[in-house]
């Protein structure tokens, strides 16, 4: 059996991005990037991945995007599957 991949509308996209504004330069690079990659396939799954991981702090999250920590070591709960597909997207570099 396959599941259907229901892909984020544009408010929702809006939403996404405005959240996902963050205080330090250098998690604002990784997200614009990630954004010009894959906005146009974001799917609902991988947009709660991403919310989960903006509710960390500014340093935790760049931690993780710099493989300095395990989403393990930063909170248990989001040692998920959406939330490490999401943190493999936003470490792919173009």
């Amino acid at each position: 059996m396959v599941k259907s991949v229901q892909l984020i509308d544009a408010r929702t996209l809006s939403k996404l991005k405005w959240r996902c504004r963050r205080g330090l330069l250098e998690n604002d690079i990784f997200i614009d990037r990630f954004f010009r990659r894959f906005e146009a396939t974001l799917t609902t799954r991988q947009s709660q991945g991403l919310s989960a991981l903006m509710d960390l702090s500014d340093h935790d999250l760049l931690d993780l995007h710099l493989a300095r920590k395990s989403l393990a070591q930063i909170d248990v709960d989001l040692d998920r599957d959406d939330v490490r597909e999401v943190l493999c997207m936003l470490r792919t570099t173009p």
